[in-house]
């Protein structure tokens, strides 16, 4: 008997033919066992992007051609939500993106992304290549989908404001503050005081522009690509949130790749882990130097008093709530009492 699951996978597939996705694909990938596409929203100058090309070439080689993985960036197979919708129906085999992105199908995706709980990356990759991360994978597993052993990274999310520094959590106090489309980050900006609105990335510049907003919160190299410091004074590093990038595979498609090529695959994303992340950072290093040479005044922020003003506000309580006591106990074991 088909399966739900074969059906959706089917159905997506057609879609793809249909809209003509499939054309202008190499000729030498419809000679592959098992050809598959990777999408993903990430510019093709980012980290993420070079490196799983690099992954793919890889594969490739090792493979001996059997598995032959196209990487489309730039959201060109879709934005991120129709990417986890095609990822999961099998529409593309490959997607990568954020734990809040994903955490639309997998919730508990979302708890790496809790406001201000990694000081450092020591603590984010403790957390990530032990108990936490395997507990979000296992999160994967049940919505059918494989999660690559080690997250790859974005970066940590920083503050630009036109009118103060962020230092304390009272410089946020009715701060009009941009931020993404997000439950947690709408609820974390409250928390400390803050007036967050959810606007398009592609409209902040204007809304930065014209007083709509007096600040974003990105990682770095958001806020050097979208030339963000031609309207902005200050640069605070609060390293409030930490991003991730999930790289998942469709169930069925890794279910039907022989053991020795699920070998070849895992360790093809998993090897390039470590040199991905510190390209991220060192990026970001960068980056801080190159944003204070174009004018905004770049400051370092205590975490410390920023998570007691959310434990205090309740905010850890209230997504302890939503996660779980299980999955809250995992992530405290991984980064310390939190509520």
């Amino acid at each position: 008997m088909i399966s739900r699951r074969q059906l959706i996978k089917a159905a997506g597939a057609a879609a793809i033919a249909a809209t003509g996705m499939g054309a202008g694909l190499p000729a030498a990938r419809a000679a592959a066992e098992y050809s598959w596409k990777f999408g993903h929203g990430f510019p093709p100058s980012h980290p993420i992007h070079k490196h799983a090309v690099e992954a793919a070439a890889w594969i490739r080689q090792q493979s001996k051609g059997q598995v032959d993985i196209g990487v489309f960036p730039n959201s060109q197979l879709g934005g991120d939500n129709d990417l986890l919708s095609q990822v999961y129906s099998g529409g593309i085999e490959i997607f990568t993106t954020g734990g809040i992105i994903m955490s639309t199908l997998v919730p508990h995706a979302a708890i790496s992304g809790v406001g201000f709980i990694f000081q450092d990356y020591a603590s984010v990759w403790a957390a990530m290549d032990g108990r936490l991360g395997a507990f979000v994978r296992d999160a994967f597993a049940e919505k059918g989908l494989h999660a690559v052993d080690r997250i790859w990274d974005n970066g940590f999310r920083e503050i630009t404001t036109s009118n103060r520094p962020v230092n304390t959590p009272r410089d946020l106090a009715n701060l009009k503050l941009r931020v993404p489309v997000s439950p947690m980050y709408i609820s974390l900006f409250k928390a400390l005081g803050a007036a967050p609105t959810s606007i398009n990335l592609a409209e902040v510049y204007t809304a930065l522009q014209t007083g709509v907003v007096e600040g974003q919160e990105n990682p770095l190299v958001v806020t050097d690509t979208a030339k963000f410091y031609e309207v902005q004074k200050f640069c605070s590093l609060t390293n409030h949130i930490w991003d991730g990038s999930w790289i998942v595979i469709n169930g069925d498609a890794w279910d039907g790749l022989p053991a020795d090529l699920q070998a070849i695959v895992s360790r093809g994303f998993n090897d390039l882990a470590p040199r991905q992340r510190a390209d991220i950072a060192q990026l970001n290093e960068s980056l801080g130097a190159g944003l204070a040479q174009r004018g905004l005044a770049v400051n370092r922020a205590d975490p410390a008093p920023f998570r007691e003003a959310l434990r205090k506000a309740g905010f850890y309580s209230d997504w302890q709530s939503k996660f779980g006591a299980q999955a809250w106990s995992v992530l405290e074991g991984a980064v310390g009492k939190l509520s």
